[in-house]
Parts: structure tokens; sequence; C-alpha cells
């Protein structure tokens, strides 16, 4: 498949936007099932059920002789993980759990309209009490940092900049960016591609440096945490994983066969989750013959330190000539309500640069009577 992008073609612009908007859909009604007692399990499964039905319902003219018939569904499986587990829960029937009042869950999902990716994350807080400790911070830090990259992704500004503003918001509300984390550039059936924006540098994890250009998307993913910013792997079954298409390898079973057979015909390229095979033993005994050969990569349930908390916002830009605008990703709500901080933007960068509208106005040249040039703005 073509691996550009090009959003000067107006169809692939039309197909990311519809992308957005079975994400968002997909999101608000995961979040709105979130109350005290949901089973995670049930809620994954929600979420994927409402993106492949709603991503279903687009494009099914019948292909031209000759053609493919257009791929369409889940991009990244719904997952949901709750206060110190960083990413990936997406747990099996019988693997779950129920969330309680006050848990800290982070929904991440995605979909994809012929291989053009739409992805977001959203935190919520169970129930509707308010909370006025860490919890209150590390989503207050994670939704300025969210909005100072929403402003910061523009064509000529750096990825260094972005990182440099994550690290400012962590440090003015007390907590610390997620090691570990990319954001990266989407491309058509590629969800994680070269161009990445680090969320915090260390001596052993750096990205090189590069500018934003024009006609790019970008999935920008910041994560926070109360604690050292530091995962650790769990005990806990991974169940997300992602073809490695570089390797090959006639596998010994049946049953992995035809585990292999499944992943590569309904997810030759995109992350899934191991709730979308239909045979539990089949993948079973597939995931781990896959494994050893190397056939799969898989994405860790990570986790903070037990008392820690981590917060997550995601959302997809395109960086169009009127400016960057958000496809994806739900405003903050009820939440920002909900946590109640003491803390704020301190910096007098970030504050100036969270003052600035994140819908750029371009100019327009127009003849007023009398022959004389007047601008008008005009929204992005």
């Amino acid at each position: 498949s073509e691996e550009i992008s090009d959003l000067s073609n107006p169809d692939v612009t039309t197909k990311y936007r519809a992308a957005g908007d079975i994400v968002n859909k997909a999101l608000q009604k995961v979040l709105e099932a979130c109350v005290v007692d949901a089973d995670i399990a049930t809620l994954c499964e929600l979420g994927d059920k409402i993106m492949e039905e709603e991503t279903g319902k687009l494009y099914n003219k019948k292909p031209k002789e000759g053609a493919k018939k257009m791929e369409k569904g889940i991009a990244f499986p719904t997952c949901i993980s709750v206060n110190e587990i960083i990413g990936h829960f997406s747990p099996l029937k019988g693997e779950s759990r129920q969330l309680k009042a006050g848990d800290v869950a982070k929904i991440d999902l995605a979909c994809h309209i012929d291989g053009f990716i739409a992805a977001a994350a959203q935190t919520v807080i169970v129930g509707d009490d308010k909370v006025d400790d860490k919890r209150a911070n590390v989503i207050h830090a994670a939704w300025n940092a969210a909005e100072a990259a929403l402003r910061l992704v523009q064509v000529g500004n750096t990825n260094t900049q972005v990182t440099q503003a994550f690290s400012k918001m962590a440090e003015d509300f007390k907590v610390k960016p997620m090691q570990g984390v990319l954001s990266h550039q989407l491309k058509k059936h590629i969800i994680d591609g070269n161009k990445c924006i680090i969320c915090c540098e260390t001596q052993d994890e750096k990205v090189e440096e590069f500018e934003f250009e024009m006609n790019e998307v970008y999935c920008l993913d910041i994560v926070m945490s109360t604690g050292e910013g530091k995962g650790k792997e769990t005990e806990i079954r991974n169940t997300v994983y992602k073809r490695n298409v570089e390797n090959s390898y006639m596998l010994k079973t049946q049953k992995a066969r035809q585990f292999l057979s499944e992943v590569n015909k309904r997810f030759p390229v995109l992350p899934f989750s191991l709730r979308a095979i239909e045979d539990e033993q089949v993948a079973r005994v597939g995931i781990s013959e896959a494994k050893r050969h190397e056939l799969l990569d898989e994405y860790p349930v990570l986790k903070e330190a037990p008392t820690e908390i981590v917060a997550q916002f995601k959302f997809t830009v395109l960086l169009l000539p009127g400016g960057t605008k958000k496809i994806t990703g739900l405003p903050i709500g009820k939440l920002a309500e909900q946590a109640a901080t003491s803390l704020s933007v301190t910096d007098e960068a970030m504050k100036k640069l969270l003052l600035s509208s994140a819908n750029p106005k371009k100019s327009k040249k127009k003849k007023a009577a009398g022959g004389d040039e007047k601008v008008e703005d005009d929204k992005a």
C-alpha cells in the first residue's frame, strides 16, 4: 500500500475526518458507560463494536472490476487502563475487572477508513465525586500539555518544542511525563510512522529533531504520571498485537497456521485484540507460536507503582493549509470540575501559548468598495 497521506487530495482528508467522527462517537459512548461496577472487557467490546458498525456503514460501493474492496474498521482496539496501569489493557472475558468510584480510567482507541487512521484517548474519573488530590494534578497536567501540543504542532515548528512543553507542564503540576511514550506521524496503513515526538527525553531515549510539514498527520499522545514516569512490566496477559510484516515463517501446528491466516487476512498491518479472534483455543496456540518466531509485535500492559496515577489524552491532527486541524478528542467537560487542583500553569511562555487560539485564522484579501484592498479573517 502507498505510504503517504497526501492531504492535498480532498478524498483523503474526507476519509480522515469520517474516521475521526467515528472515533469520537465511540469514545463518547464508552466514556458515558464508565460507571461504577462497569466491566472493563464489556466496555472494550462496546468501543470495538461501535467502530466496526460505523465504519461498516461507509464507502460500500461495489469496487470496479479488478479493484480490491476498501479496507476499514478498527485500527487500535479499545483499551481501558485504570489508575497506575499506563496503557494497552484490553482484557478478555474472565480476565477483566470492574470500575470503582474514584478510579482514573484512560480510554484509548482508533479506527481507519481505507487505511487512513484516526486515534484518540480520554481520561475519566469514575463516579461523580470531586477529587482534589494528585489525581486532579496529573489530569490537569496532561490536559494542559495536550492543549499546548495542539498549538505547537504547526508547520515550521519542531518536535523538540513539543517535548519541552510537556516537561514544563509536568513541572508546574508536580508530576512526570511518561518515559517511552511516542506521538507518531500517521500514514496510510501506518500507525507508527518514523517521525515522532517523545513525551520525555532521557539519556537512553532520544528521537531525531524534525520540522512539521504541510499535509502531514500526527497522533499526539500525552501521558503523565504522579510517580517516576517509568513503566514496569505487569503480570497481566498482553492481548494487543500487531503483525510484524518483515518476518515470515511456516508455523508447525494447524491451529497456529489458522490463527496467522486469520490475522493476515483481517489485520494485515494494524493492531488487533485477541478478543477479535473467534476461536479462543486457536488464539492461545497461535499467539505463543507466532511470538516465538517473531511474527507479531506485542503492546505490553505496563504499570507505575501501585499507589500512583497515570492520565492520558490523545488526539489526531491534520496539518492543513489553513492551519492545524484537530479531528479527534473530546472536550474536557465535567472532568475539569471534578478534578479540582490548587496548582496551575506558571510558566509565562506556556500561559501565553495556551491563551492563543487553537483555531488559526488565515487572511484573505478582498477588494473593498473604492478599490482598496481589505483583509478579512477567516477561520481555517
